[in-house]
């Protein structure tokens, strides 16, 4: 079967204090670094050995995952597998890119955010034009906060032409239509982050095509539904997938509400759905 698991193990630590997220900053205890580089080789293992489905891997981290060498090492390992279909991870960007050689870019992406005041602009461009030279496919975002406007024009026109640029609509800001329309100007997708979207109730490839898995195996849904279905290394949640509605009044994060099947953006982002790259780029 065709399978995509969003995995999020116990690592939340982060090079970057971005006042927008409640984990800038956290930093790892030894043994806390340890317990997530055991469960990312265990996943990684599993992974290797699911020789009988067509996987898909997003590393969805509450901190930033390529700081640390085991995800590096765990993305080039995947990547050349067969039957890994896809493996992408949300970043920063701030780690060096010469590993990326090792990988078959053919399979890996990444799925990158600019984060103003925390790394100087040129910098940041910097690594984009190296996964340029590398032939890495990404996408580069940036949370739509008035004060990251300029920032954001700058950088689309910088980027090359190829490379999508979107915009996450900011937690608890309102966008009139004037401020919508002038993010959509550089991010045709816009407004589909700008309000959450209605799911209870409506067909969700979570649950059936789509899971979620943590760090020590449990499977969900998605990140946002707390119900286990049951474990990734027993099999127990493989009797448990199955078409299925949102239990959610609404969805309002991008990587839960592109898998609703009310709305169109599996077509929108055909073939790059796990790194946030629509159909075209």
């Amino acid at each position: 079967m065709d399978l995509t698991l969003l995995y999020r193990g116990p690592l939340a630590s982060c090079d970057y204090d971005c006042p927008y997220c409640p984990f800038a900053k956290r930093r790892d205890s030894r043994e806390q670094l340890r317990a997530d580089r055991e469960a990312l080789e265990r996943f990684a293992g599993w992974a290797e050995d699911s020789t009988g489905d067509r996987l898909s891997v997003l590393f969805t981290p509450w901190g930033e995952a390529l700081t640390r060498s085991w995800y590096r090492r765990t993305l080039v390992r995947l990547s050349r597998l067969p039957h890994v279909r896809r493996v992408a991870v949300q970043t920063n960007l701030s780690c060096r890119t010469g590993w990326l050689a090792e990988a078959d870019t053919a399979t890996l992406a990444l799925w990158c955010t600019y984060h103003p005041g925390q790394v100087p602009y040129e910098r940041f461009l910097g690594r984009c034009r190296e996964l340029d030279g590398l032939g890495v496919r990404y996408s580069v975002g940036i949370v739509g906060l008035p004060e990251h406007r300029e920032q954001a024009r700058r950088l689309r026109a910088d980027l090359p032409e190829g490379v999508y640029l979107w915009v996450n609509a900011a937690e608890g800001h309102v966008y009139t239509d004037a401020e919508a329309a002038r993010w959509t100007e550089l991010d045709p997708l816009f407004g589909y982050s700008r309000h959450p979207h209605r799911s209870g109730g409506l067909p969700c490839r979570t649950g059936e095509s789509v899971v979620s898995v943590d760090g020590d195996g449990q499977v969900r849904r998605c990140h946002f539904v707390p119900q286990v279905l049951g474990n990734l290394y027993d099999g127990s949640y493989r009797a448990a997938l199955r078409p299925r509605a949102c239990p959610l009044a609404v969805c309002d994060c991008h990587i839960g509400y592109v898998h609703l099947e009310s709305l169109p953006l599996y077509d929108v982002f055909a073939g790059g759905v796990l790194e946030r790259v629509p159909a075209g780029f």
